[in-house]
């Protein structure tokens, strides 16, 4: 079963990734992956540090679907404007999840 998990996250994420892609055409795919993973993480660990309870992946994935389309366009801009994440994006061949 942990097989199947993998592979649906799997396809999550690339599903995640084109559609920011398809949103800004500022990012290459791997750029997106980066910044799906970055995303999803951020929220379910900010989540986990306020004490509140895991909700399943659905609700991680709505939330990160929901982030990419109100920020997507733009969302190449946040790094030329907060330093503090350009490594997220500098090496394009960093191995992904």
């Amino acid at each position: 079963m942990e097989t199947i998990e993998v592979i649906d996250m799997e396809d999550i994420f690339e599903r995640l990734a084109n559609r920011l892609c398809d949103m800004n055409n500022e990012l290459s795919m791997t750029q997106a992956r980066i910044w799906v993973e970055y995303l999803w993480e951020d929220f379910e660990t900010t989540r986990a540090k306020a004490g509140r309870e895991y909700e399943g992946k659905e609700v991680t994935e709505r939330v990160v679907t929901q982030w990419i389309n109100s920020y997507g366009p733009r969302l190449h801009e946040f790094v030329s404007n907060n330093p503090r994440y350009e490594h997220l994006l500098q090496n394009e061949d960093r191995r992904l999840h």
